[in-house]
């Protein structure tokens, strides 16, 4: 029970990084798709990351 509870938290803890990420301005939106698909690039990666730790940490302990 306590990895759900992990995975939550590493969850919102995803989600409020890519918020925080999203709210800042970029003052040549056009020109910076490059910046933008980078940044979600790199997000998305963690999260793969951190996902495949918490599921071999699950199965492990299975």
């Amino acid at each position: 029970m306590g990895y759900i509870v992990t995975a939550v938290i590493a969850g919102l803890i995803v989600t409020g990084l890519t918020v925080a990420i999203g709210l800042q301005k970029d003052e040549k939106y056009g020109s910076s798709t490059k910046n933008n698909l980078s940044r979600l690039t790199a997000i998305y990666v963690v999260l793969i990351i951190c996902c495949i730790i918490g599921l071999g940490i699950y199965i492990g302990n299975r």
